[in-house]
């Protein structure tokens, strides 16, 4: 075949041969992929050899950095050992076993969540929360619950890309070509406080209305027919939103009351990311549901996990005689390899207690890029835990005004990042530029990214001013 088709670059290649995920086909046939060859602790390298301050961790999943042999090793001894065993009709491999038992320890000793005791395996964050919306499901039919199906998530939420999943996301970018969300999902208000509080409102004031928000929906709708309320405790992708003072105590306080199911949507904020091997813990939540991927494995390998409480499996294991097989799961649930490179992967994160890192070094991050961007008129606020930090943009500091509707400064400021070799990323719901690098960076690195970011800024200025005013 390359025989009859020769001098085709791998950018000419890639713009006939693939549909990127969230990604624009107009740009991509314009401009082309950007290519990348090889990667290592916080860096990265593109194909023309240029390097980057990788400042997103990939997609907030690189937890332990690039190239660790380690895990590299773990998981080809375990291809070489056992590359596959499905776990169907009771079937186990004996990794999967082992990562199941860590797993419940952690969430056990560091988030004292000891209500979770089972762990369900899957291939992505998506499905995590797709076996979630399914769980609720099976486990209010269980209950001669057949009216308690509906799933409350947040504007500005985001779960994932499957059917459901996309359906628990708030953003309307992902749900208005695919005739979602499905009609059994629904939305509440976005608890960020910098955005979305009324003037003079507190911050406490505005978690109490944000409270409020979500009770008359539960109450408007029937709380007969609300199965479950699934939150991020930190919402990543929406733009770094961190809860307001006294959300999550009072939101539990309603679910409890209301026999409402708490999922909590770890997929980014799991294995260290806050300072906290769980944000489970962080925020003494209670959930019913975990859903877990990304710092799983480092994304060293496609893998995720669902912790369900006592609650929730005691009801499927008291039905099982009549039911029959729990009729859910996937030809890579708990794959021997993953799992192995799941052990191998948290041992790094125990062993350079890389938890510990994050909640050192986020606060370093936070003020530093707050000390880059103050001079900007159109950053404004700066906010963060733990290796999670957003950047969001304003058309006017003084007021915080919103940014016009169509406008993308963190676009600009992404593309100018790009070329002064730095990888923040530009997020989809809010102008804001997140940055959540791996937990083993160091402070020298994040002292040439954010100084990097900050020439980015500088250099995005002109832009910034045409499209935003001067």
């Amino acid at each position: 075949m390359n025989e009859t088709r020769p001098n085709r670059t791998l950018d000419v290649i890639d713009q006939s041969t693939m549909l990127h995920p969230v990604s624009s086909i107009a740009e991509l046939k314009t401009n082309g992929p950007t290519l990348y060859r090889s990667a290592n602790g916080s860096i990265l390298q593109d194909s023309t050899g240029r390097e980057h301050v990788d400042m997103g961790a990939g997609l907030w999943c690189v937890n332990v950095g690039y190239g660790r042999e380690e895990v590299v090793k773990a998981g080809a001894d375990a291809l070489k050992t056992l590359s596959y065993q499905h776990h169907f009709a009771n079937s186990a491999a004996e990794d999967t076993v082992r990562v199941s038992d860590r797993l419940i320890q952690l969430f056990h000793e560091q988030a004292g969540a000891t209500h979770l005791n089972r762990v369900f395996y899957g291939s992505s964050g998506s499905d995590a929360n797709d076996t979630a919306y399914k769980l609720v499901r099976y486990y209010n039919n269980l209950r001669g619950k057949p009216e308690k199906k509906k799933i409350i998530s947040r504007i500005g939420a985001y779960h994932g890309l499957t059917a459901a999943s996309t359906s628990l996301t708030g953003i309307d970018a992902y749900h208005k070509m695919f005739d979602l969300p499905l009609p059994d999902v629904l939305h509440t208000s976005c608890p960020h406080y910098f955005r979305y509080a009324k003037p003079g409102e507190s911050e406490a004031e505005f978690s109490d209305r944000m409270v409020a928000d979500l009770a008359s929906l539960i109450e408007r709708e029937g709380a007969d027919t609300i199965a479950a309320f699934i939150a991020e405790p930190v919402m990543g992708t929406g733009g770094v939103f961190l809860p307001p003072v006294g959300y999550f105590d009072n939101v539990q306080k309603l679910l409890d009351k209301h026999d409402i199911l708490l999922i909590a949507d770890e997929v980014i904020s799991g294995f260290g990311r806050l300072g906290h091997w769980f944000a489970t813990g962080a925020f003494n939540l209670k959930p019913d549901i975990v859903s877990l991927a990304k710092g799983l494995t480092s994304a060293y390998f496609p893998m995720s996990a669902s912790v369900i409480s006592d609650r929730v499996y005691d009801v499927l294991a008291a039905a099982s005689p009549e039911t029959g097989a729990f009729m859910h799961g996937f030809t890579y649930s708990g794959h021997p390899v993953g799992s192995a490179i799941a052990l191998a992967n948290i041992d790094v994160i125990e062993k350079e207690d890389l938890v510990a890192r994050a909640a050192e070094n986020g606060p370093y991050l936070l003020e530093a890029l707050k000390d880059a961007t103050q001079s900007c008129p159109y950053v404004g606020d700066v906010r963060g835990m733990g290796l999670m930090v957003g950047v969001e943009y304003v058309s006017d500091k003084e007021t915080n005004a919103e940014c016009p509707q169509g406008t993308a400064p963190h676009k600009i400021v992404s593309k100018h990042a790009f070329l002064e070799g730095v990888l923040p990323r530009a997020l989809p719901f809010l102008p804001v530029n997140s940055f959540s690098p791996p937990l083993t960076i160091t402070r020298s690195e994040i002292d040439e990214g954010v100084s990097r970011f900050g020439r980015a800024l500088q250099n995005a200025r002109p832009e910034l001013e045409q499209l935003l005013g001067a």
